[in-house]
């Protein structure tokens, strides 16, 4: 049996590294080095080869390489395979640090004194403490728990949705439809972590925004379908949403000319939010196989209704 790599070569080479030392007798291939496809037994991928179908009749399991598994094509896999998400501890860490560096960045106005500074302006602005501002975060999963603490810690008035209900000591917490425009008419800044599947893609739209505080700002580390990039832009030039952080755009990287490249009241970095560390993440894929051949079922699995 093989277990086969397809993603980065950095993170695939250290991965490889290990596995001779601690996984002997489990060769490790990487893409497109497959070997005899019929000998796959296990799969880790960002996206996985486009006959993952057909070609690999003896895979049994597939591990993604991110925390979410939204760009893998579900219904290509077969029902027999297991999916897992890489659930490496170091991911909510970074991405709750990144997090908060967006949103004290927008609570500062660095947007404004970037754009001053390409202006060549003077021009200080107001400032105020971290306690007057109150950030909503959307998801409450790993990433999203994890940040609301630390986001709380900063200082800030920290409350969370999620779709189911989730109880976080310090942190009011929404859940549902029917408590939904209460949590976004509380939210000055609205950082967005939640998983994309059909339910959310394109929720930040035009009628959310409107239910936001005029002035309300924006941070987006889920997913670039989450944004409706059209009605943020009409946001923003309205005036009802004053800034936003997007680490993630559809599609990635975005066409040259499109407008959010030069737009002053946009900061775009390039989906480095949090990615797992090679180091860290291979542990968690030893784990798993520990628990595979032990019959157990594996950390990050996957419901295949609800997609993550």
């Amino acid at each position: 049996m093989i277990f086969l790599y397809k993603s980065e070569a950095v993170r695939g080479n250290h991965w490889k590294a290990v596995f001779e030392e601690r996984e002997p007798d489990l060769p490790f291939r990487i893409w497109p080095d497959v070997g005899d496809p019929a000998l796959v037994k296990y799969m880790a991928v960002w996206l996985p080869p486009d006959d993952i179908s057909t070609g690999y009749p003896n895979l049994e399991v597939l591990f993604s390489v991110g925390a979410g598994v939204d760009q893998l094509n579900l219904d290509l896999v077969p029902p027999n395979v297991k999916v897992v998400r890489m659930l490496d501890p170091s991911v909510p860490q970074i991405m709750a640090e990144f997090v908060t560096t967006a949103v004290l960045s927008l609570h500062c106005d660095v947007l404004t004194h970037m754009d001053q500074q390409q202006r060549g302006l003077w021009n200080p602005q107001p400032s105020a403490t971290a306690g007057t501002r109150r950030v909503g975060v959307l998801g409450l999963g790993q990433l999203g728990s994890l940040a609301c603490k630390k986001l709380a810690y900063a200082g800030f008035k920290v409350a969370g949705w999620s779709r189911s209900r989730h109880e976080i000591e310090g942190i009011e917490t929404f859940s549902g439809e029917g408590e939904f425009d209460a949590f976004l008419g509380r939210t000055d800044i609205l950082v967005c972590l939640l998983p994309l599947t059909a339910e959310t893609q394109g929720i930040l739209n035009g009628d959310l925004f409107a239910k936001l505080p005029r002035g309300a700002m924006l941070v987006n580390v889920g997913r670039g379908g989450h944004l409706d990039q059209d009605a943020l832009l009409a946001a923003l030039d309205s005036g009802q949403i004053s800034g936003a952080v997007l680490d993630v755009t559809d599609p990635e990287p975005l066409p040259p000319d499109h407008p959010m490249w030069t737009h002053p009241r946009i900061l775009l970095t390039p989906h480095i939010a949090s990615s797992a560390q090679p180091g860290t993440s291979v542990e968690v894929i030893l784990k798993n196989l520990d628990l595979l051949r032990a019959g157990k079922e594996p950390i990050g699995l996957i419901d295949r209704q609800r997609g993550y």
